[in-house]
């Protein structure tokens, strides 16, 4: 009898041995799990046009309202819960058509509410509805609102590569980033060096089959690329505007300047009125304009059309695309 005692005596003790280390071990593991979890939530900081926004990553649920960022956001992968999809290019089809963005109607009408409703940790905001940023913060108060608009007085060229940089860091994309920034400098240098200062240029746009006037730095899309390609420009207005609508011109005018350049943004390529029976492509509108038939730059083929998104993207992707198209067409005819 003593000896089967001493027998479950010692099976009793090695079962709480046992009980104990598994307790240990599933100690452990809880213990592990949670610092894992600590250690994949992090926070980095961002300097932005309001200053330094603090951000906490992995960022799951963004919201995006600036034009300029939705071919950007969308080449790397970013998923969006919520945006102005009236807005959104149509060439960035995976946010343009997915049902399951949450739409946010337009910056002259936005369903801000909608934007609070989806709850987002992070809003990129800027372009059209900066004019709505104090508004979205107040109903979004536990995001991260920040904006990267081109701000007033600084180079364009700086304020793209700022933008995709900063949001390279809160994506986790910097190489991307850094990438974007390297191909756009490289368009803009072939485009400088394929220049030739001896020809001018003029910058036009084209909406409802009527020309407006897009002035050297201040004009719409191709005003800033005046001062970085140090283009000539065959007619400077004085008072000239910065609006989306250009400066009204006659054709006269533009064949009395008689540009060796005529570059050329269709507005109504980038809208919803693509596609409608309204649509009057820029294209018809200048090449088929009897005054300007005999422009040196109709005639010898040297007008230059901005993508045709262009009017609602402007991000850094749509000016290397412009420079590119640029350096060819200066390269081809020089």
């Amino acid at each position: 009898m003593a000896k089967i005692r001493h027998s479950l005596v010692a099976a009793v003790a090695a079962a709480g041995l046992l009980l104990t280390a598994c307790s240990s071990t599933d100690d452990t593991s809880t213990d592990a799990s949670a610092s894992n979890a600590a250690a994949a939530e992090s926070t980095i900081t961002v300097e932005d046009n309001y200053g330094t926004q603090e951000i906490t990553l992995p960022v799951e649920k963004v919201v995006a309202t600036d034009n300029r960022s939705f071919e950007i956001l969308d080449s790397w992968g970013v998923e969006l819960v919520a945006a102005p999809k009236q807005l959104v290019p149509f060439t960035v089809e995976n946010y343009k058509n997915d049902e399951g963005i949450i739409d946010l109607g337009t910056h002259r009408e936005p369903n801000l509410e909608a934007l609070a409703a989806a709850q987002p940790d992070l809003v990129v905001n800027g372009q059209r509805f900066a004019q709505h940023h104090d508004d979205i913060v107040k109903l979004a108060p536990e995001a991260a609102v920040v904006e990267f608009e081109p701000r007033e007085g600084e180079p364009l060229d700086a304020e793209l590569k700022r933008q995709v940089t900063e949001l390279g860091k809160i994506f986790g994309k910097e190489s991307e980033a850094e990438q974007l920034v390297a191909d756009f400098d490289e368009a803009l240098e072939r485009a400088k060096a394929a220049y030739d200062p001896e020809q001018n240029v003029m910058a036009v746009n084209v909406s409802g089959g009527t020309i407006g006037y897009i002035a050297p730095s201040v004009g719409r899309t191709f005003g800033p690329i005046f001062d970085l390609l140090g283009l000539t420009p065959a007619l400077e207005v004085t008072d000239a505007s910065s609006n989306h609508q250009g400066d009204d011109i006659s054709v006269e005018a533009i064949a009395d300047a008689n540009p060796d350049w005529l570059l050329v943004l269709d507005r109504d390529g980038g809208t919803n009125t693509r596609g409608t029976d309204e649509y009057i492509a820029a294209t018809e509108v200048i090449e088929n304009s009897d005054p300007l038939r005999n422009v040196t730059a109709i005639r010898d083929g040297k007008v230059v059309y901005a993508p045709e998104d262009t009017y609602t993207n402007e991000s850094i992707i749509t000016y290397t695309e412009i420079l590119n198209d640029l350096a060819d067409a200066f390269e081809a005819k020089n």
